[in-house]
């Protein structure tokens, strides 16, 4: 297994987990790749330090080296501690609202009026509702928040 530093255009930083570095190669030269946080395809490979075995007596010089980055990736923004940290606690509380609540897909506001008025049991929902939608639910006093999420966190969250 593979664990890699990756970085968007936009300066997310993530790991991404591989079979191999071909299946890497493969995977990035095919464009299947994306931020977690953004869903941007322009991903850069940031250089790591090879893992170093710290045990006795393992010869450290049978590191696997690690390919430097591309030109590309030293020109995307570098993120901050706090930046990374932040980060970090926006995908803990996506995964916190998406594990905690229940899908209903475009039932959205269907739904959100049905529990507000009582017709079905109260709990926490998620889905899809137009702008138009929002608003109207808004205007009958039921609250609702948008939570814009990237193409690759509508399928199971990893």
């Amino acid at each position: 297994m593979k664990v890699i530093d990756l970085r968007c255009d936009l300066g997310h930083a993530f790991e991404g987990w591989f079979g191999s570095e071909d299946d890497f190669l493969g995977q990035s030269g095919r464009g299947e790749i994306a931020c977690p946080i953004c869903g941007s395809p322009q991903i850069n490979r940031l250089p790591s330090a090879p893992r170093i075995a710290t045990r006795r007596g393992t010869d450290a010089s049978h590191a696997e080296a690690v390919p430097a980055a591309s030109p590309s990736a030293s020109s995307a923004p570098v993120a901050s501690s706090s930046q990374l940290t932040m980060q970090s606690q926006w995908l803990r509380a996506v995964r916190h609202v998406l594990q905690s609540t229940e899908d209903v897909g475009e039932r959205f506001a269907e739904e959100a009026r049905r529990i507000h008025y009582g017709e079905a049991e109260e709990r926490g929902i998620r889905g899809k509702a137009s702008k138009k939608d929002a608003e109207a639910l808004h205007a009958e006093g039921i609250d609702v928040m948008s939570l814009p999420l990237p193409d690759a966190w509508k399928g199971p969250v990893q």
